[in-house]
């Protein structure tokens, strides 16, 4: 139940980066799933704006991750695994909250990643904090 809250978290995340950083900013919303009422394609209001939307948001998750939790580095599901291996299934408890901050501002200002590597370490580190 903790990973599915870590994973809903970090959907709503990326949900409102991706409306702040590309909606707002960029003037674009990328397709969703058509049947549930979202359009096909919207045109990109200001392309220019774009790279910088995604610069923007990398920087900040950079920043974020070296200065608060240098573990959350990376996609995720890599670090749970070493935290099982070599630290007895321990996550300091702040990396789930700056890996879903971190990853949702990556991934809702248009830079590349996913959704699986950061779920992983999310779940990981409630589960480890839950554990404790």
């Amino acid at each position: 139940m903790v990973a599915g809250i870590g994973a809903v978290a970090l959907t709503a995340g990326i949900r409102g980066a991706t409306e702040l950083f590309l909606g707002r900013w960029v003037g674009y919303l990328p397709p969703g799933p058509v049947r549930e009422g979202s359009p096909r394609f919207t045109p990109i209001a200001r392309p220019w704006l774009l790279p910088l939307a995604t610069g923007l948001g990398g920087l900040l998750s950079g920043i974020l991750v070296f200065r608060f939790a240098p573990e959350a580095e990376g996609h995720g599901t890599d670090a749970a695994i070493d935290a099982i291996h070599h630290r007895g299934a321990r996550i300091r408890a702040r990396i789930p909250l700056v890996k879903l901050v971190a990853s949702a501002i990556t991934i809702g200002s248009g830079g590349s990643g996913g959704r699986g590597g950061p779920c992983a370490q999310i779940s990981a580190g409630f589960g480890s904090l839950l554990g404790r």
